[in-house]
């Protein structure tokens, strides 16, 4: 008899985890789904901070503190995070769902089928993430104060391109905790290493410009074939960035248009009074080449180049997602559910004073997400929302 995957259909607060999606040293991620009222249902991503990292105070407040700014960020060239919390051990972040491939599989996916990567495609994708950039770089809070908000690891596997053409940057306002962890590794920070600006090496205060030179080097990756810096350790791939010298790509791609190289320079100048100011800039300078090219692709055209480059694998992960749904909750499930929604909920106000005598009544403050969950659990008992409340209150009082 087949035995139930362990790492599928797992409860996790209000959430049930499907399907382990991946895992490296500072997280699991799962396909997840959350239900609400009316059979709804929601495909979301599950990224759930490792115990061991948990126990750490340091990474723990980086962590928080930089989750709480990018779920600030509401834009559609960005992966949205919804949500944003501890479950027993694990501090996790619940995210937009994308349906789609990072550039880190892409690139890679079209050469394998002998498909050079479309210059103009190269272009489109860059420009998206200019947008999404620029967004989060200008971000204030609402009293008009800028977050100042640095992505830190623009890399191809954080740059996301969904089947529908839309391109959305990912792990945006995580990535300083993460490189703080990374950074007592040894051996396991090459990849990122590679895509760092001259700055971020050098240990220095950064800013926006941080992030155009990480996407520069990405985009000559993109273009030319060629990884721009690379090494035998850390220590040589860091000399390569700081010091070495930058060939323009038409030296690998006698190709390359000179308003493109142009555009590729200005971005990997090491000395950031030099580079583009702004994402905006960057993206001005990217659109207007596009805008005069032969061809300008739109998201349709970027849709139906990747539904072919991963023709053979998108109907079966259809019916792999499709085949994953979340459990219908046992009694005891709905009843912890609640409890853990109960915990939550803090009083606003009593309507009376509490030695009167008389009956009372209390006004509490819930989201629109936690009113949906007991709204949901109420329905499956035949109860409404203010009797389960008064049921779940009164039975606690009741062993206290």
């Amino acid at each position: 008899m087949a035995q139930a995957d362990p790492k599928r259909n797992i409860r996790f607060g209000k959430y049930t985890l499907i399907d382990r999606i991946a895992v490296g040293g500072m997280a699991e991620i799962f396909l997840a789904r959350q239900a609400g009222i009316e059979n709804f249902e929601k495909t979301i991503v599950i990224k759930r901070i490792r115990p061991h990292l948990s126990k750490q105070p340091n990474f723990v407040k980086m962590f928080l503190n930089e989750a709480k700014l990018a779920a600030q960020l509401n834009h559609p060239n960005i992966v949205q995070i919804y949500d944003l919390g501890k479950i027993g051990e694990s501090y996790f972040i619940a995210m937009e769902y994308v349906f789609g491939r990072d550039m880190r599989r892409i690139i890679p996916k079209a050469d394998s089928m002998g498909i050079p990567f479309p210059m103009v495609y190269a272009l489109k994708i860059a420009s998206s993430v200019c947008e999404g950039l620029y967004y989060a770089h200008q971000k204030t809070d609402t009293y008009g104060t800028a977050l100042s908000i640095v992505h830190r690891d623009v890399t191809p596997e954080n740059i996301f391109v969904s089947f529908d053409g839309t391109v959305k940057v990912l792990d945006f306002g995580i990535a300083k905790a993460t490189n703080q962890i990374e950074q007592t590794r040894a051996g396991e920070i090459k990849g990122k290493l590679s895509y760092m600006s001259p700055e971020q090496c050098m240990g220095k205060q950064l800013d926006c410009r941080s992030d155009l030179f990480s996407l520069g080097t990405v985009l000559y990756e993109w273009l030319t074939g060629f990884k721009l810096f690379t090494g035998d350790s850390e220590v040589a791939i860091l000399k390569s960035i700081t010091e070495g010298k930058i060939y323009a790509p038409s030296y690998f791609k006698a190709d390359i248009p000179e308003a493109v190289e142009a555009i590729l320079m200005k971005g990997l100048e090491k000395d950031r009074e030099r580079r583009y100011q702004t994402a905006w800039d960057m993206q001005y300078d990217i659109d207007q080449f596009l805008s005069q090219y032969e061809f300008t692709p739109s998201n349709i055209h970027l849709s139906n180049f990747l539904k072919q480059l991963f023709d053979d694998e998108l109907e079966e992960e259809k019916q792999r997602l499709s085949s994953l749904r979340a459990p219908a909750a046992s009694p005891e499930e709905v009843i912890e559910e609640a409890d853990e929604i109960i915990s939550t909920i803090e009083p606003i106000s009593d309507s009376q004073s509490l030695d009167d005598g008389s009956a009372k009544s209390l006004t509490i403050d819930l989201s629109t997400a936690e009113f949906d969950q007991l709204a949901l659990i109420a329905r499956r008992h035949g109860l409404s929302v203010s009797a389960l409340v008064r049921d779940v209150v009164g039975g606690f009082l009741k062993y206290r």
